[in-house]
């Protein structure tokens, strides 16, 4: 749901694993340190740090979550730029950035540490705050690729993860947008692809990635690619209220 009150805040969960957090400007572990001008700080801006505190947010915006890699350009910042820029009705928009990089499906199960860190953080964001959370943008799933039993099994794994997150936050209809793989590691990108583009569960709606540019590593996004991302997935969302509100 997204609130039109200035006064009340709308809150973003960011989850998934590097593509998610962010490698964007990142060659050979060294972050390029260039912010594309769709990826500023702004005061209209904040995140949720590690410590559990609100503050503006800067590229990297992951760094201190992500902390056992380095952090460069991820879709998180073009996302609540082209949302602001793109509608008047926000007032202040809140991300809390929860992503890892190196996991797989099963490491966001209930009752995991990335779970139970995830659903913390999201119960912090709107306690301390008059806030809705209006969405979790999700990129997951590269880790997934490299052996065909994990594939396979990554649908179901999926759809229980979102069902469990949403009866954990007490949100049965929190919007989903997750984005479907622009690569993977190795042969069963497509079979993961194919359960992110028919998830077959409510209110979750699958961005793709592919084709989007990568480094040289045909792994992770350029900055570039994670600014356009993020403008597909403040899109996506603003479509999704926009239908919503007119049903």
């Amino acid at each position: 749901m997204i609130m039109a009150n200035s006064q009340v805040k709308n809150i973003f969960l960011l989850a998934g694993q590097s593509n998610m957090s962010g490698l964007g400007g990142v060659v050979k572990n060294v972050w390029d340190g260039i912010i594309p001008p769709e990826c500023s700080p702004n005061p209209a801006i904040l995140k949720l740090d590690a410590n559990l505190q609100w503050v503006e947010a800067t590229e990297p915006l992951h760094a201190d979550i992500d902390a056992n890699v380095t952090c460069g350009i991820g879709p998180g910042m073009p996302f609540a730029n082209s949302l602001l820029n793109k509608t008047s009705c926000l007032g202040i928009v809140r991300l809390v950035p929860c992503a890892m990089a190196g996991n797989k499906i099963s490491e966001w199960q209930k009752g995991t540490f990335l779970y139970n860190q995830l659903v913390k953080r999201a119960k912090a964001a709107t306690l301390q705050e008059c806030g809705v959370i209006s969405a979790m943008l999700w990129y997951q799933g590269e880790s997934d690729t490299v052996r065909l039993s994990d594939a396979n099994a990554y649908k179901g794994k999926m759809q229980q993860f979102f069902t469990d997150l949403r009866s954990d936050l007490g949100l049965p209809e929190l919007l989903i947008i997750q984005v479907a793989l622009a690569s993977g590691g190795k042969h069963y990108t497509e079979i993961v692809r194919e359960a992110q583009l028919n998830p077959e569960i409510v209110n979750v709606v699958t961005v793709d990635a592919k084709g989007l540019q990568l480094h040289k590593d045909n792994l992770h996004l350029t900055a570039s690619s994670q600014v356009f991302l993020g403008h597909m997935m403040a899109d996506a969302f603003l479509k999704t209220i926009s239908t919503t509100s007119s049903s």
